[in-house]
């Protein structure tokens, strides 16, 4: 890591932030590491979203819990706040007096050098990267975001959330074998390898960019009204009415969405393909609605007092998310994939999901040290210097 510099005309000091999409990064990265750790697991009969066939204990509870609250929710809760971002990068050039031409041109930029960190993190460690497609999206749609109308925005939202229905109705069906990434359970490192960049180019990249582009440009329309920001003079009551009803109604309809699932995982429905194919629907629907739960829930921490050592401890996180991010992979992989330790083939779900929770922790306590020594995560150092120059930023 390196000290955190003076910061440039439309830049703001992490001091100076809004704590709430911090936070909001933060605890996202927990969900992230309970999504994906399961995926690690291997040398068993896989069930439903290939969560392990026939679960019972401990681990029964978890899967539940996890396909309810936490299984395809992340990475909506992930594009809404990559979309906020990306609104509130525009809206800090813009106020500097940068033309939008130049500012779409940046974002492109940082687009760019995502894709590159997110194919470095897929052929190396973890298939499953999300980096990379919302490196795509902000080449791809670099206008849009930045300058797009309201019907532009609501247009992207609306096919976006098609396309995502439609990927997402075979999302409760796993894979053959024992294992959900061949790549994990392969006990060569070279041929971990070469299964990675099959999984990850030929599959996850594509997926992933057509699942959350309506959430990003959700976001950024989010980011034009500070939804998430604090910074409300009029009418605070008004917002925190808004937000408290899109948190309850959000992750309402997430659970709803996710019981169909989470029933099937843990062996108290057994639906046939075409049962199967509307809950892998009603899943995804349900964690499009509890990704903008989330992030409206976060939301809320804006417009109260001023943040706590919680709040504080989290934003410290979500400034360094991208670090935390790959750091959550690291971790992993050095203790689960077949080619590493191989706990993967020993863990159940719910060991795995305590796991999970004991790296972000970890990530968690590095992130709050850092933040009081005044550095950057090595990630947000790296995707600085490659899309702004040598100039120093915070």
């Amino acid at each position: 890591m390196t000290p955190s510099g003076a910061a440039p005309a439309g830049a703001v000091p992490l001091a100076a932030r809004a704590p709430a999409p911090d936070a909001a990064r933060g605890a996202m990265l927990l969900l992230i590491a309970l999504a994906n750790v399961h995926l690690y697991l291997f040398g068993r009969p896989l069930g439903v979203r290939s969560y392990p066939a026939g679960l019972d204990g401990a681990d029964r509870v978890v899967a539940f819990l996890q396909l309810v609250l936490v299984d395809g929710r992340a990475y909506p809760l992930f594009g809404v706040l990559f979309g906020y971002g990306i609104g509130q990068l525009t809206a800090r050039r813009t106020a500097a007096g940068v033309p939008a031409t130049a500012v779409v041109a940046l974002v492109r930029r940082r687009g760019l050098v995502l894709v590159g960190i997110g194919a470095v993190h897929a052929l190396l460690l973890w298939p499953g990267d999300i980096v990379a497609a919302y490196g795509v999206l902000a080449v791809l749609f670099a206008g849009v975001l930045v300058a797009g109308t309201v019907v532009s925005l609501a247009t992207t939202v609306m096919v976006g959330g098609v396309l995502g229905a439609l990927l997402g109705a075979f999302s409760g069906f796993s894979p053959r074998g024992t294992a959900p990434l061949p790549s994990v359970a392969d006990g060569d490192p070279l041929a971990a390898l070469a299964a990675r960049v099959v999984e990850w180019g030929g599959n996850v990249l594509l997926g992933s960019v057509l699942s959350v582009v309506g959430t990003v440009a959700l976001g950024a329309w989010a980011a034009r009204h500070r939804l998430l920001d604090g910074d409300l003079p009029r009418r605070p009551a008004r917002h925190r009415r808004l937000l408290s009803g899109v948190a309850a109604g959000g992750l309402a309809a997430a659970v709803l969405g996710g019981l169909p699932l989470a029933l099937a995982a843990t062996g108290a429905w057994s639906p046939g393909t075409g049962a199967l194919l509307l809950a892998g629907t009603a899943h995804t629907l349900g964690g499009y609605a509890g990704g903008l739960g989330y992030a409206a829930a976060f939301g809320l921490l804006a417009v109260g007092p001023g943040p706590g050592p919680v709040v504080r401890a989290l934003a410290a996180c979500g400034q360094r998310s991208l670090s935390c991010y790959l750091g959550q992979s690291v971790l992993f992989v050095a203790l689960l994939p077949a080619w590493t330790l191989g706990l993967g083939a020993r863990l159940g779900v719910a060991q795995a999901a305590l796991l999970a929770v004991a790296v972000w922790l970890v990530l968690l306590a590095v992130a709050v040290a850092s933040a009081r020594a005044g550095y950057r995560g090595p990630a947000e150092v790296l995707l600085r210097r490659f899309t702004y120059g040598r100039r120093p930023h915070r």
